[in-house]
């Protein structure tokens, strides 16, 4: 049974395993280098000061996890998040990856968030298609836009509109959502 729930720090080991498999050995990110045990936990707690990260369990062991980032710098964009979602090779196309966006994009709603985007490397079909099932569309596309593994490739945009307010209401800080609320979203 998959469980989620908030990571921490003590997640940084684990996380940084998955997502190593992601930077050697495909080009779903233009990350060369993985990152430190120590980068990828610091990560963890820059990130959980405004957005949520969350940790998708089975049987107590992390198999993937989901988190939102900051879309663009300036004040217009301040309804505006990124998308990152990384899940265990061996978990692939088994729910995992549904449960943790379908949490993450609630949790984005209740904090007043409007747009989400996701940078997709090209190829990738089976996170285009991921993406679009969750109402995700392809935007533009960024032609040659990186190399890795010995060739260019494109990048593209999607984005889902999550919020269809005519005034943007201000942005709710993760840790200041109510606890219930984000655990029965969690569960």
């Amino acid at each position: 049974m998959i469980n989620l729930r908030i990571a921490t720090t003590l997640d940084g080991e684990v996380l940084s395993e998955i997502y190593r498999y992601y930077v050697t050995d495909t080009t779903v990110t233009f990350e060369y280098v993985p990152p430190s045990v120590e980068a990828f936990s610091s990560k963890i707690v820059h990130r959980l000061k405004k957005y949520p990260y969350i940790v998708a369990e089975e049987n107590g062991k992390p198999v993937g996890y989901a988190f939102a980032s900051q879309f663009r710098e300036r004040a217009a964009y301040g309804w505006d998040a990124e998308l990152s979602i990384y899940v265990s090779s061996d978990k692939h196309r088994t729910g995992v990856g549904k449960r943790l966006y379908s949490a993450l994009i609630e949790l984005l709603r209740i904090q007043n968030f409007a747009n989400l985007y996701a940078w997709i490397i090209d190829p990738n079909p089976v996170s285009v298609a991921f993406h679009e099932s969750m109402g995700f569309e392809k935007i533009c596309n960024i032609k040659a836009a990186g190399y890795k593994h010995g060739e260019w490739h494109d990048v593209g945009l999607y984005q889902i509109r999550i919020s269809d307010m005519s005034e943007p209401k201000p942005i709710i800080p993760f840790p200041e959502l109510d606890k219930n609320l984000v655990e029965n979203i969690l569960n």
